[in-house]
């Protein structure tokens, strides 16, 4: 189910196994990062998939959006944003 906000984040919780297989998701590479905060910019587009982990995300100026395991998250080219990690995260992701 895709979450319709005012954000410029767009993320499908527990995103369906065939959206999954469409997108190639699991042969896309794996990043992973321990519980920290820090800040953003995304140069390009970039989707990904969380395979463990919950993160919330405050867009400069904009409201916070939290999101974990099993969500698909697509972030749009430009955005400035602050990333909170609160459990570490492992998730596999594609730029462009």
């Amino acid at each position: 189910m895709e979450i319709s906000t005012t954000s410029p984040i767009r993320i499908v919780r527990s995103a369906p196994a065939e959206q999954l297989e469409t997108l190639g998701v699991f042969g896309w590479p794996i990043w992973s990062k321990e519980i920290s905060e820090f800040p953003w910019v995304y140069d390009a587009e970039e989707t990904c998939y969380l395979l463990a982990g919950q993160v919330t995300v405050t867009p400069n100026g904009g409201s916070p959006l939290s999101f974990g395991r099993g969500d698909l998250v697509t972030f749009p080219a430009g955005l400035a944003c602050t990333w909170k990690i609160t459990e570490a995260v492992r998730k596999h992701y594609r730029f462009g």
